[in-house]
């Protein structure tokens, strides 16, 4: 199997081309300031994990900007704090001042030459638009837990990506999913059918930072550490 097989690149946006760790510490930091104890990095990431994915599960008809809200009066209820609804809803509207990452803009330019480039992400649309603006790529297509009205893992995501994309005449086989979380995307892509790459941002790190660990080790068809490496690995197969 080789990337040029495809026409279409399907991509997770949080954790694979938004650095959503560095903004999620960051947004919690006045709420970690209140609590008066000192949280590492991947405590902060984990406590965030958790009450995200129990909320998704909970409540997949609540705009993402909505949800993170709640989540934050989770995570400060589990730290012995009363919730603050302007933090809550600070953290919330958050998602805009996440950062992309260093090499994801010039990336998708490089590969928006040579595939359509899809977005299938748990976020709702004007989220996504202050994103969008730091990628500096026009996708084709934009798929968001708010069009679905639903959450990654939920096969729903997967089915909806498929079918909208079969509406246009792309076939499955066609579609390379890529994306960070084992967790979120490539296990329901096995279960769906698609091949994916693996952009392994946390390579090196332990645990499983920002998402849940999977239930299985989903099987993957590429495996970069960077999404410049996966540009890289390209350019390779054209030479």
């Amino acid at each position: 199997m080789r990337l040029t097989d495809f026409k279409v690149l399907s991509f997770d946006c949080y954790g694979t081309l938004i650095d959503w760790e560095t903004g999620i510490c960051a947004a919690l930091q006045p709420l970690a300031a209140r609590s008066g104890q000192a949280f590492t990095r991947d405590q902060l990431l984990e406590s965030h994990a958790r009450h995200e994915a129990a909320q998704e599960a909970a409540t997949p008809e609540l705009r993402y900007a909505d949800l993170l809200a709640r989540v934050h009066d989770r995570i400060a209820g589990e730290w012995g704090l009363a919730p603050d609804p302007e933090e809550s809803r600070a953290y919330g509207l958050s998602v805009r001042d996440w950062p992309a990452f260093p090499d994801s803009a010039a990336a998708l330019q490089y590969l928006k030459r040579h595939y359509q480039l899809v977005i299938l992400s748990n976020v709702d649309r004007d989220s996504f638009k202050a994103s969008n603006a730091k990628l500096q790529v026009e996708f084709d297509h934009i798929f968001t837990a708010q069009d679905i009205g639903s959450y990654k893992p939920d096969p729903r995501n997967f089915q909806y990506l498929i079918g909208h994309l079969a509406e246009a005449g792309i076939q499955r086989q066609e579609i390379l999913h890529t994306a960070e979380s084992l967790f979120h995307d490539h296990v329901p892509a096995n279960r769906a059918g698609l091949a994916s790459a693996w952009i392994h941002r946390r390579a090196g790190q332990p645990g499983h930072g920002a998402t849940h660990a999977p239930e299985v080790m989903p099987h993957y068809d590429f495996h970069f550490t960077s999404l410049a490496d996966m540009v890289q690995a390209h350019q390779n197969e054209l030479a």
